[in-house]
Order: structure tokens, then sequence, then C-alpha cells
């Protein structure tokens, strides 16, 4: 009861809270959006960092020669330009529980994919513990649209990517992981607290009403029945079956039902099972490219108006609530 009281009060609160954010919204003037999408020449960036570097280890003769160089080099290519090169294109993905950087990945792959062609190359820096299978699912189906159109795509983890993040990762066509990069944990978890015993204790009556054997299995305040729990974990290995199945697809030199049991493994041991390709960071791989190579990294993002930072604020305090009930509650995030 004390676990409910607060929760109540803190949802009271935070009500409170959104009725006065949402009256100032409602006065404030609502701009348009703006969609941008910047583009950074990251072979142009690499290339200032060494000169500038260069410009203090070598001395000023030696300097100025290669600066010359450099131009005489660049008004060559200009007067007489090779045939297409290689492009590679770069993409950062840094996932939460709901994935919620899939809308800005979408638009980025769809960028991609007006100018691409089969002889350049995406390369996606990929961080994710996991989350939602659902929105996952999605952000994995975004990806996929690069190889379907032909386009090579390789994964690069620095330092994790698990349960969602690897159903994302495994759709490439190299995985590149840092040596201690956490890869794996192919399975699925839900941890649902169920305050039914509480309400009996004190008679509160609770009452759902739901048409339909299986629309509701289990929930946090009704009685959780023998065939309710059944049918739930039996939803639960049907997702799971999924989960490997399209592991297989993409990866099939994996044995699945050895990686699939849930468990994370660092970089080494993901390569001796078949779960990465190499182990190298995203740095290293991104200069590893010939030299002319141009390497572009995208980022998209729409800009924020007033009712939009408003709408934000509220969200991150019925997020920092709901964090704190979940704290009484003792409960971890689930998949």
């Amino acid at each position: 009861m004390e676990v409910l009281i607060f929760a109540l009060k803190a949802l009271i609160i935070v009500a409170s809270l959104g009725a006065l954010i949402v009256l100032i919204a409602m006065v404030a003037s609502r701009a348009s959006q703006k969609h941008e999408l910047e583009v950074e020449p990251l072979h142009k960036r690499f290339k200032d960092f060494a000169l500038f570097l260069k410009s203090f280890t070598e001395s000023k003769q030696d300097f100025k020669k290669e600066l010359k160089e450099e131009k005489k080099k660049e008004k060559a290519a200009k007067k007489h330009p090779e045939g297409p090169k290689k492009n590679v294109f770069v993409l950062n993905f840094t996932g939460d529980i709901h994935a919620s950087e899939v809308e800005n990945l979408r638009e980025e792959v769809t960028a991609v994919l007006q100018t691409a062609t089969s002889q350049d190359e995406v390369v996606v820096r990929l961080e994710s513990p996991g989350g939602v299978v659902h929105s996952y699912g999605l952000a994995a189906s975004q990806l996929l649209r690069l190889r379907e159109h032909g386009i090579s795509l390789t994964i690069c983890v620095d330092e994790v990517a698990a349960s969602g993040g690897y159903m994302m990762a495994c759709v490439a066509n190299q995985v590149i992981a840092a040596p201690f990069a956490i890869v794996g944990s192919i399975g699925v978890v839900a941890q649902i607290p169920n305050f039914f015993r509480v309400l009996k204790k004190h008679d509160v009556d609770y009452k759902e009403y739901t048409a339909g054997d299986y629309k509701r299995t289990v929930s946090l305040f009704g009685e959780i029945t023998p065939k309710g729990e059944e049918k739930f974990q039996e939803r639960l290995v049907d997702t799971h079956v999924l989960f490997k199945n399209f592991v297989h697809k993409f990866r099939p030199q994996v044995d699945v039902n050895l990686v699939a049991t849930g468990e994370y493994w660092f970089g080494e041991e993901a390569l001796k099972m078949g779960l990465v390709d190499r182990l190298m960071t995203s740095d290293e791989y991104l200069l590893s490219f010939e030299k002319d190579t141009p390497i572009y990294e995208l980022k998209y993002h729409v800009k924020k108006t007033l009712s939009d930072k408003i709408s934000e604020m509220l969200s991150l305090s019925l997020s920092k609530a709901s964090e704190r009930v979940i704290e009484k509650l003792e409960n971890k995030r689930f998949f």
C-alpha cells in the first residue's frame, strides 16, 4: 500500500506539472518544424588533423614542401578527375530501450539511398544494450533497406550490441567489434509486478473486462491464472524463435542453438562463435580506407520548436517519476 500511495502521489504531482506545461504550450506560438541533414566530410577532418599535427612535428621547410605537394595533387585532380570513386557513408545509432533514434535512422538511410551506388559502403557505428522487440525490429528493417539495394553494410560495435542491438547488427554484410565489446544476448525477457494479493488483502476490487480468451494474459492488478501465465510464456518462446530465425538468416555460419541462450560475449569470444567477423574499433576501420576515399558522416535531426521543448520537459518529468516508482518496486528494465 505504501508503494501504491507513493505512486499515486507521484502521478498527481506529474499530472499537475503536465497541466501547467500544456497550458504554457497552448499560449506559446507553434513554429513549423525544420528537418535538417548534416553532412561532415570525415576524410577532410582526418587530413586537417594530420596536417595540423605535422606543423608541430616537422620542420618548417619540410612542412611547407608537403603543403605545396598537396596543393599540386588537388589541382591535378581537378584538371584530370578520375572515374567514380567509392563513397563511404557513416551513420550513428545509440539505442535506448525504445530505440528512439529509429526515426533519425530512417531518414538517414533514405538520404543515402538517393545517392549511393553498389560500389559504395555504409558504416553504422552501433551502440545498444537492446530494448522493446517491435522497436528494434523496425530499426533492423531500416538497415535491411541498404542491403536490399545492393549497398555494402558494415556494423561497428565499440562497446555493446546486445539483444535488440545484435538484432540490428546481424543484418550487416560484416560485423566489426572492439576486443572488449559486448555482443549477443539473444533472448527475450519480461518482468511484470503484480499487486493482486495486495489489493485483495485490503478489500480493493479490481475488475478488467476483455473480449477474447487471450486479450489479457497477465496484468499489474488482475489475478494471474495458470492459463494466462502459460499463454504469456508461450508468446515469449515464439518471440525467441523469431529472433533465432532472424539471426540464422543473416548469420548462417553461427550455431544458433549454441548462442541463443541469452548470454553475451566479449569481442574475442564473439569472433570465435561467428557473431562478429573482425576485431577492430570503428576509428581504426574508418582510417583503414585509402586516403583519397571520400567518407561522409550523416546526422539527421528535427530542429525543436518551443512546443517541442516544452513537450520534452514534460516527457522528462514523467520519465523521472516513473523511474522513482520503478526503484520503489525494485523492478529492472525488461526487454
